[in-house]
């Protein structure tokens, strides 16, 4: 069975690392996309970039099946965007960045080119919900978050409410 990794969270640097294209798709990287697959099920969420548990290669991970409906992972290396159109508005959340969710605008229908596990090609027509994943998550391997689609003012919001729950967590130290 695959471990669970390690989520990185904002304001963590390597959540703004740019990943690297896979050349490879050997052992170590049929390992990585099973862990990373237990991970975001364990989280649970519906996907999950390699740079989010600290591997800065362009692998996605996503599946929007409801968990009742079993599992139905589907798996993208190097993907690239390749047309977008129409503009869509969704409440996103990320596991990487705890306890908040806002309204995002990105495009409604896009296409997106990549290969799958086993090195074939793929060309996925996505809308709606998938085509929000994919950005959401091809967004995460050119080192952005959802966050940054969002009001200055909003972000200042969620960093200020960041430090206060930061705080509160880090154990005090200090003498008796």
């Amino acid at each position: 069975m695959a471990e669970k990794m390690k989520i990185y969270t904002y304001p963590d640097s390597v959540l703004r690392a740019k990943a690297k294209p896979v050349e490879n798709i050997d052992e170590d990287i049929q390992t990585l996309i099973d862990s990373m697959a237990e991970t975001m099920y364990a989280a649970p969420g519906i996907g999950l970039a390699a740079n989010q548990v600290g591997e800065a290669k362009q692998i996605i991970v996503y599946d929007l099946t409801p968990q009742e409906e079993g599992r139905n992972l589907s798996v993208l290396i190097n993907p690239e965007i390749i047309s977008a159109e129409g503009e869509i508005v969704y409440e996103e959340a990320c596991l990487s960045v705890i306890d908040f969710c806002a309204e995002v605008t990105r495009n409604a229908r896009i296409k997106v080119r990549g290969v799958d596990r086993n090195g074939d090609p793929v060309d996925i027509e996505a809308e709606d919900l998938l085509a929000i994943c994919l950005q959401h998550e091809i967004d995460h391997l050119s080192g952005a978050l959802f966050i940054d689609h969002i009001s200055s003012l909003k972000r200042s919001f969620y960093k200020k409410k960041l430090k206060k729950m930061l705080k509160k967590s880090k154990p005090r130290t200090g003498k008796l």
